[in-house]
């Protein structure tokens, strides 16, 4: 008998342990939990702690405060010019209300399949304005409006999308080879035009050169005939002075100046009347 009481005391204490148990829970910072009760939100908890429940009838379910990175997957986009681009992108996003994000989508899965809808709706709206060399290589100034249009599509589902960012962007294998050689073509056309510009500038710098180049030749000649003629003035200066000082002297070696250009290779004829002669006499 008293084995009996025994065991039903432990079996006692077991079950109020067990509802003990299951009638509090923990909370941890990183997450918020929202208790049901057959399926109705009953409250929401967002501060950490210890809380009560009513066990066997309300269900607690725990949801992150975290950031989560999804990759979205790569999707067709057709830009203002009429090019089909592969669009590799991801986004930044959080539960902001748990509330709303119960009620309306309720499972992660569920979320990221609502995130990809609504970003690629984004992305085809604001990349279809655009052509596609602004989408290459252009300062990506779009993804604001892209992230602003996710955001404000997102928030009536309790979820907070911080960013939107491209990967990268890529070519259809079927249409790549097209475009690469229209690029090609365009960045020759630019090549040659530049080119030309050069040649047309360097043409005007030669001009410019020979024009400064022979005004120099100019007014150098005109300088040196400016010295030569100072020069001969100077020497006509000093031979008269030297002939006024010694005139004989100054005559007879004029003489024989022109006898050294007048005896290689001529005749010379000699008559007594014959003045250049006197100095043979």
């Amino acid at each position: 008998m008293k084995m009996m009481i025994l065991v039903g005391v432990i079996v006692i204490i077991a079950i109020v342990a067990i509802f003990v148990g299951l009638s509090f829970f923990v909370v941890d910072q990183t997450q918020y939990a929202v208790v049901l009760r057959f399926g109705e939100i009953r409250r929401v908890i967002s501060e950490p702690g210890l809380y009560m429940r009513t066990p066997f009838v309300d269900n607690v379910v725990r949801i992150s405060k975290r950031f989560y990175i999804y990759d979205i997957p790569v999707e067709k986009i057709i830009t203002l010019d009429k090019k089909t681009m592969l669009v590799d992108s991801y986004a930044v996003w959080r539960i902001s209300d748990p509330k709303r994000f119960i009620e309306s989508v309720r499972t992660v899965s569920l979320a990221l399949s609502r995130i990809d809808d609504v970003v690629y709706s984004g992305l085809r709206n604001t990349l279809a304005k655009l052509d596609f060399d602004d989408i290459v290589t252009g300062e990506r100034q779009y993804l604001a409006d892209i992230t602003e249009f996710s955001k404000r599509n997102l928030l009536d589902f309790g979820i907070e999308i911080r960013d939107v960012r491209i990967k990268h962007t890529d070519l259809p294998s079927e249409n790549q080879q097209a475009v690469f050689e229209r690029m090609k073509s365009e960045r020759q056309s630019i090549a040659a035009l530049i080119r030309a510009e050069g040649q047309k500038e360097a043409q005007k710098i030669r001009s410019e050169a020979d024009k400064k180049a022979t005004v120099l030749r100019a007014q150098a000649l005109s300088e040196a005939e400016r010295i030569k003629g100072t020069g001969e003035a100077s020497a006509t200066r000093i031979y008269a002075e030297a002939f006024s000082r010694e005139p004989d002297f100054y005559r007879f070696l004029r003489t024989l100046d022109s006898y050294r250009s007048i005896i290689p290779n001529s005749i010379v004829l000699i008559g007594e009347d014959m003045s250049i002669l006197n100095q043979f006499k």
